[in-house]
């Protein structure tokens, strides 16, 4: 085993300075899922009895159950209403509310309109249910009536896109709230604890070889292997101690049983064999008694061909320093000290903070010498986290003094919740596209702004990472390093012919760094062979990867699929209206009109139950209760079934080299130095006892 000494000359420069300087960031999140209550309310708590959480990662893709028993301890009648953080790019559509002992699946309605009847139904005390969006910050389901000493029992299904960069997947279950609404938390508290019974399970179903399966912040977690087939399946499960038993009717648990809290992210790794090739896969959904039009999800992971990038650098880091940093800010400036003095010497640096001013430490560009970086350093922690979130000038800041001859990298750590100054998004847009800059966003926890922050580090085709303060933060250093280090794929452009594929989504794809996969939906209205040409731009060259894929004529084994289309040609309509910033009553329209007929949850849709014969009386049709229940019978289906190859282009493969991955250099200089993370980020030892290390050492 390598000592401290070895794994430090081991690590590449560039993945040295990132590291140090990402390791100063995680600090306890504020908020956490949880029952709300009005801070003046004289009642006792609601609590939450059982919470059990089902995951399944297979085809691509994964799908999310959460069911959730409240109780009600007092002697009133009242309204449950529970909040958790939005999960990153969530596709919502089942909700269901137990009523009188039976599951009543929810509609999508317009929020507006949902709200109303939800009120309606209410004051009039019957049984209705509705779970609704808090822009990006959080999901709220409220739940009435919870009768005196009553339970009442509710469920959630999301769908994610469970992509891979370097042939390692990650899936977060978000619990932490990001503490950005300060309004409504000084109005609500919050009762975050499961008393009797908390559950969550992770099935990962894999078409390729699996190496390993990582929950870094809950190393006790039971990790099991069964055969299924030719493949093997992992399970993962995090529990508490409870020893619950739950009936139809109610619970029953050890009374010494200790709570669960709800205020640590679950985030699981798992690592694809070494080797796999560059490939195309493909998943589609097509039931022609159904419908003429098919669904068909492609998903595209280039060979290892982007070559390195090697020369000096401009660095400009910008820090938030508001208020929101409160309790981050000692850790942050010894991940910055750690950083600083990692810098290679042909590089120079900059330091720029802000809060609702901004102030520039090094007054420009610095060789990144010792006295220089112990100058920014002193200057950095005389300095205490205050105020509001002035992000515009501290972008500003960071994008004035450049240096045209040398390239420029900015990165900018905050939560994006901009209130002070300039706040409108189409300003961001503008400032990014003006500079010829790469922007590298590491956006703080739960409930941050991406919104913001996502589209605008696009502009700048740098790289958005979302971190939890459960995450693995080597794996996001090794993604971020590779990166930088390597060249990248622009305009890229799909071409489907010899079969009629149309409402491609996303419509536009400006880059693709080394590692990443790119995915795109699409409808097809007859079976046959198609020709599919990915070309793009390396380096001011054209390239183009080509092959043949099968669509068929009937599938029924993902009918999750369309509803994945449709949260996609959502977001490319919502993201339309986020660069000018301004009301389209059309845009408006369709994103409704398209959320209803797909049952979706989303800013101008909510998820409304109420008894079966007032959805008669509303005249709201059952269409989600059919698509559910199709659902729920494709996964019975999957789950009794062996894994499924989804590989398309095996008889004519589009890329010639194996896919990235941390352990195969990829011809650039940092690749050979990535071994030693894999010890990391799959052995035995733990990410927190490797810090714990280094910040001895």
């Amino acid at each position: 085993m390598l000592n401290q000494q070895q794994m430090t000359q081991r690590f590449s420069t560039w993945g040295m300075v990132f590291l140090t300087f990402v390791l100063g960031w995680f600090a306890p999140a504020a908020m956490a899922s949880g029952l709300l209550k009005p801070t003046n309310s004289q009642h006792q708590d609601l609590t939450i009895e059982t919470h059990r959480v089902d995951v399944v990662i297979e085809d691509g893709y994964a799908t999310t159950s959460i069911e959730q028993i409240f109780y009600n301890p007092n002697n009133d009648v009242l309204e449950a209403r529970y909040s958790f953080p939005v999960p990153q790019e969530a596709v919502v559509g089942e909700f269901i509310y137990w009523i009188n002992g039976t599951p009543v699946i929810a509609e999508s309605v317009a929020k507006d309109k949902a709200k109303k009847i939800y009120e309606e139904q209410k004051a009039q005390g019957n049984a209705t249910a509705l779970t609704e969006k808090n822009g990006y910050k959080t999901f709220e389901m409220r739940v009435f009536p919870v009768q005196p000493q009553q339970r009442v029992k509710v469920r959630l299904v999301y769908l994610q896109d469970a992509l891979i960069d370097h042939g390692i997947g990650r899936y977060v279950y978000p619990m932490e709230e990001g503490g950005v609404d300060e309004a409504r938390d000084s109005f609500w508290t919050r009762n975050d604890a499961v008393e009797q019974d908390f559950s969550f399970n992770v099935t990962l179903k894999s078409a390729y070889p699996v190496d390993g399966v990582r929950l870094p912040s809950h190393p006790n977690a039971a990790l099991t292997q069964e055969a299924l087939g030719e493949h093997t399946i992992w399970k993962a499960q995090v529990a508490n101690q409870a020893s619950a038993a739950v009936e139809e009717e109610g619970v029953t648990a050890s009374p010494s049983a200790p709570a669960y809290r709800l205020d640590q992210d679950i985030v699981v790794y798992w690592r694809l064999q070494d080797g796999l090739p560059g490939r195309l896969d493909m998943v589609a959904y097509r039931d022609p008694e159904e419908s003429k039009r098919g669904t068909v999800k492609l998903t595209f992971t280039p060979g290892d061909d982007l070559g390195p990038v090697i020369q000096g650098r401009d660095w400009v880091f910008v820090l938030d320093k508001s208020g929101s940093m409160s309790g981050k800010y000692s850790t942050l400036a010894e991940g910055v000290r750690q950083g600083l003095n990692k810098l290679p010497p042909q590089d120079r640096f900059r330091v720029v903070m802000f809060d609702s001013s901004t102030y520039d430490l090094t007054n420009g560009f610095l060789p990144a010498n010792k006295e220089n970086v112990e100058k920014a350093l002193s200057e950095m922690s005389a300095m205490q986290p205050s105020n509001g979130t002035n992000l515009y000038e501290g972008l500003g800041a960071a994008v004035r003094k450049l240096d045209a001859d040398r390239p420029t990298g900015i990165v900018l750590v905050t939560d994006g919740v901009a209130n002070v100054g300039v706040t409108e998004k189409r300003k961001f847009f503008q400032m990014m596209e003006k500079y010829d800059v790469r922007l590298f966003t590491f956006i703080m926890g739960n409930s941050a702004n991406t919104p913001l922050l996502v589209p605008m580090t696009k502009l700048s085709n740098g790289v958005a990472t979302s971190v939890s303060n459960a995450d693995d933060i080597m794996g996001h250093l090794l993604n971020i390093s590779s990166k930088l280090t390597h060249q990248a794929y622009r305009d890229i452009q799909l071409d489907i012919d010899g079969v009629k594929v149309k409402d491609l989504t996303p419509e536009a794809i400006s880059s693709l760094y080394r590692g990443e996969q790119l995915t795109v939906f699409g409808h097809y209205f007859k079976a046959g062979t198609a020709d599919v040409t990915l070309s793009m731009k390396v380096n001011g060259e054209t390239r183009r990867y080509t092959t043949k894929v099968s669509l068929p004529e009937t599938t029924l084994r993902n009918p999750e699929l369309e509803r994945m289309w449709a949260f996609s040609a959502i977001r490319d309509l919502e993201a339309q209206m986020d660069y000018l910033e301004q009301k389209d009553a059309d845009k408006e329209q369709a994103i409704e009109d398209i959320a209803v007929e797909y049952g979706l949850l989303t800013d101008y849709t909510s998820l409304l139950v109420v008894e079966e014969d007032v959805f008669q009386q509303l005249g709201v049709e059952r269409n989600n209760q059919a698509r559910v229940q199709k659902e729920q019978q494709a996964r019975q289906t999957r789950q009794a079934q062996n894994v499924q190859p989804t590989q398309a282009d095996t008889s004519q493969p589009m890329f010639t080299q194996p896919a990235p991955t941390h352990s195969r250099s990829g011809g650039g200089s940092s690749g050979g130095s990535m071994n030693i993370f894999l010890f990391v980020l799959f052995g035995l030892a733990g990410v927190s006892r490797w810090m714990l290390q280094t910040r001895k050492a």
